[in-house]
């Protein structure tokens, strides 16, 4: 038996990079497994993402290791997508007990972000898909949780979310993800006494598929020099930390954000 056995996770944008390492991680500790994702098939986009899976997609990864799994496609900004999709998964593998709300990402460059110089249409679009998702995800599955009295709900902030770039670009997705950490404290005085942790992980630079490019870009000596531990990060290394928030070791734990960085001094 596994430390999540009989329960049921859902993960958003769990098709690829640090989302596949989260369902694969809690499918492993026996989950039921539920994915939301704009794109189940979104990993063909990156070679790296190619490589490294396993099956034809995540929902067949998550089958094959011999737990239930279904996965919807639906975009976390539409809240009627959102609901429709929780529906699907909930009358096939049960209902929610534990949520990553992790579909998020950025819209646009470095450079479209200053805080002083917003492109309105650029940011309204990053508060959607990271803030406005995270919220309509958990709006969904809260009243589920609260009438089993139970829930495990980690939400995904960013570095970004804690600390800003030296030159003050990507503001937008700074403040969204700041956004989120706020929420989640919110959520986790509010939720407390329905036996609902609520908690956050912030993940620095971490090698995915899409980010390994971009960091080869900008330089991996130039990236690990700002971190403590001198190496870019891994999906397992965040994977591990939702391991802990969503099993029993956190049972005392709410309202927290959880860094792994690796020590990032920006």
């Amino acid at each position: 038996m596994g430390a999540l056995s009989g329960k049921t996770a859902l993960i958003t944008g769990g098709a690829r990079g640090i989302g596949r390492a989260y369902a694969l991680r809690l499918a492993e500790l026996g989950a039921n497994v539920g994915i939301i994702d704009i794109d189940l098939d979104s990993y063909k986009h990156f070679a790296a993402e190619t490589e490294n899976m396993k099956a034809r997609n995540i929902i067949e990864e998550l089958k094959n290791k011999n737990v239930p799994a279904y996965g919807v496609e639906a975009d976390v900004t539409d809240v009627g997508q959102v609901n429709g999709a929780i529906k699907k998964i909930t009358s096939e593998i049960g209902n929610i007990n534990i949520l990553i709300a992790n579909a998020g990402g950025g819209v646009g460059g470095l450079s479209d972000g200053y805080a002083s110089s917003m492109n309105p249409e650029i940011f309204q679009q990053v508060i959607e898909r990271n803030l406005y998702g995270t919220v309509h995800t958990v709006t969904a599955v809260i009243p589920m949780m609260k009438k089993s009295r139970y829930g495990k709900i980690v939400t995904v902030s960013s570095q970004a979310g804690i600390q800003s770039t030296p030159d003050g670009s990507y503001a937008h997705y700074g403040s969204a993800k700041a956004g989120i950490i706020m929420y989640t404290k919110y959520l986790a005085q509010e939720l407390g006494s329905y036996g609902i942790n609520v908690n956050c992980i912030a993940p620095g630079y971490i090698g995915t598929g899409r980010l390994k490019e971009e960091f080869e870009k900008m330089g991996i000596e130039n990236i690990t020099k700002t971190i403590a531990l001198k190496r870019i990060g891994t999906p397992e290394d965040c994977a591990g930390v939702i391991e802990f928030l969503t099993t029993d070791l956190s049972d005392y734990v709410t309202g927290t954000v959880i860094d792994v960085g690796g020590g990032c001094i920006r």
